[in-house]
């Protein structure tokens, strides 16, 4: 726990989650895009918790396990709950601290309309707002595994850095959806 919480001490403190389950692509592109601007501790869910919504564990015990998955700097934690139960283990278990920013995703499929209400993506970053935490649920409209997350990560990043920057109004959490485009058909945010 020492060292988490001495590296907060120089750069933002970023938490990372979803709910497509630790080893998904948009995860894996997520932290290495977060690792460029803080220090990045990981808790997901240790499997797809997809339309998990706002649900929590109540019935069972929860294990975080640490796990090494991509080099980087990284600390890396494979949870058996869902990605409410995720968030609330980082600050209360994890962590022992609130970070200064929270991403969820990169979720494979869109969180607009009615989605929103069942996403786990999206439910991650509402209990971090709860929290008092600054947090983002970020989504691509590409539901494949291979899902090319390349033409968004500046935009990720932008995005990021402006919610360090200037943070969020309270009770206020980010929804970020991308369509499928190749890069350059973004005109902007």
């Amino acid at each position: 726990m020492s060292n988490i919480t001495t590296m907060a001490n120089k750069r933002p403190l970023i938490l990372v989650t979803n709910d497509d389950g630790i080893t998904a692509p948009g995860i894996r592109a997520l932290i290495k895009i977060m690792n460029e601007i803080g220090d990045v501790v990981v808790v997901a869910p240790d499997r797809p918790q997809s339309g998990m919504g706002h649900a929590i564990t109540v019935d069972n015990v929860l294990h975080c396990n640490p796990i090494n998955i991509d080099e980087g700097p990284q600390i890396e934690y494979s949870c058996s709950g869902t990605p409410a139960d995720c968030v609330k283990m980082a600050i209360n278990e994890i962590l022992n601290t609130k970070p200064d920013l929270c991403v969820s995703g990169i979720n494979h499929g869109s969180n607009s309309s009615i989605n929103v209400i069942y996403s786990g993506t999206m439910s991650a970053a509402v209990e971090a707002g709860i929290e008092g935490i600054p947090a983002i649920g970020f989504s691509l409209l590409d539901y494949s595994w291979d899902a090319d997350f390349e033409p968004i990560k500046n935009h990720v990043k932008q995005i990021a850095l402006e919610v360090l920057k200037k943070g969020l109004p309270e009770g206020v959490i980010l929804n970020v959806n991308f369509p499928k485009l190749p890069a350059e058909n973004i005109k902007g945010i």
